[in-house]
């Protein structure tokens, strides 16, 4: 009997490293592909494409399966990279790890796979794929809750998921590294990426700097007082508390007498002006409603009304809400139990039903008022 191939996925980190001797233990033909995707300064110190590839290599030298290097670098600047300019000149703060996904790991990355004779593909993310009994696949959160990222996953489609394996889904991270440590793997203690290669570790206003205009523009508080200046919309984010260039700012205290720290809470590009707000749980952070728009659902279609549970931000808890599709195309609203802090524009609302990650849109707007008014309002936050 012919074994199944599965391409998988090497960025050279652990977690890809330990997938690939996993699926070899189930009995696939395992294909290494490490994908390149930024090369505009590949060779600075804040990307770390060229010693990656060395790990990834090695690893599968250790485990026994071949590898290969494909550069995607033309296709994540059209799709990621050129969204990710866009949205910030737009005063939104996109999250460039979800369209990555979308558009090269589990699109660029499939079709190359398919052409290497691929019968399904894997990659190292945390996160579970099961096959309901309606035939339908779904996208399940990890058993390592600290590590689920099916956030970053929801716009998966059943064309993707019915070929994507992930190994480590029923696995906890603990159990991973005590994996590589055994099997002496070379990278066995490498410590996980943070963030995109293209920013990696180096200071975001610089990176930013190279690629769009900015014009400074006045800081106000909720009572229109101008207390600054800020350098440029697209270098804050809602929530944003240090950098704002406000620390000696003492006007208002709490009753214990403690100066409040100062929080970004509204950006308005049509004036370019940026709002702060003193104290964490000021009004203005605390949004009771979102609408959200370029909707992408794993099961193909969307769900009905209902009461579901969804995440504002990656890490962040479940919290209940109550999920109403619009009226306006490709559109819903959710509206909170709780309040929700900094509910940012440009950033995903994704919902679940117990462990099932329906899928979710991109926020357009929040509000302290019902959904109904947000998107009446349409009122930009």
């Amino acid at each position: 009997m012919t074994k199944k191939r599965v391409v998988l996925g090497m960025s050279g980190g652990v977690d890809s490293s330990v997938a690939a001797w996993l699926l070899k233990q189930q009995g696939y033909e395992v294909i290494g592909l490490f994908m390149k995707n930024w090369e505009d300064d590949d060779d600075s110190e804040y990307c770390s494409t060229r010693e990656d590839w060395i790990d990834a290599a090695s690893v599968a030298d250790v485990v026994g399966v071949d590898i290969e290097a494909v550069n995607f670098a033309t296709e994540y600047k059209d799709r990621v990279f050129a969204e990710f300019l866009r949205e910030y000149e737009a005063g939104r703060t996109p999250n460039p790890d979800v369209l990555c996904n979308a558009e090269i790991k589990f699109k660029a990355f499939l079709d190359h796979a398919v052409s290497l004779g691929a019968d399904l593909i894997a990659t190292g993310h945390y996160a579970r794929v099961r096959q309901a009994a309606s035939g339908r696949f779904e996208l399940l959160k990890a058993i390592d809750a600290s590590k689920d990222q099916s956030y970053f996953l929801h716009r998966l489609n059943q064309d993707q998921l019915c070929r994507t394996l992930f190994p480590l889904g029923e696995l906890h991270k603990t159990e991973v590294r005590k994996i590589a440590g055994e099997l002496a793997l070379p990278n066995a203690r490498k410590k996980d990426s943070t963030g995109i290669c293209f920013i990696g570790e180096r200071p975001f206003r610089e990176f930013l700097n190279r690629y769009l205009s900015f014009k400074p523009g006045p800081m106000k508080t909720d009572q229109g007082d101008v207390v600054g200046q800020h350098v440029g919309l697209s270098f804050y984010t809602l929530g944003q508390r240090k950098g704002i260039g406000l620390g000696g700012m003492q006007a208002y205290r709490n009753e214990q007498g403690e100066a409040q720290p100062w929080y970004v809470a509204r950006k308005d590009v049509a004036t370019n002006t940026l709002y702060v707000v003193q104290g964490h749980d000021h009004p203005w952070l605390l949004s009771g409603a979102l609408v959200a728009d370029q909707m992408s659902w794993v099961a193909g279609q969307a769900p009905g009304e209902a009461n579901l549970a969804a995440k504002t931000r990656y890490r962040q808890a479940d919290v209940a809400c109550r999920y109403r599709p619009l009226a306006a195309e490709n559109t819903f609203s959710l509206e909170f139990s709780d309040p929700q802090w900094a509910v940012t524009p440009g950033q995903s609302a994704v919902l679940y039903q117990g462990e099932v990650c329906l899928g979710g849109g991109i926020i357009a707007s929040s509000s302290a008022t019902t959904p109904a008014d947000t998107a009446n309002a349409a009122a930009p936050t």
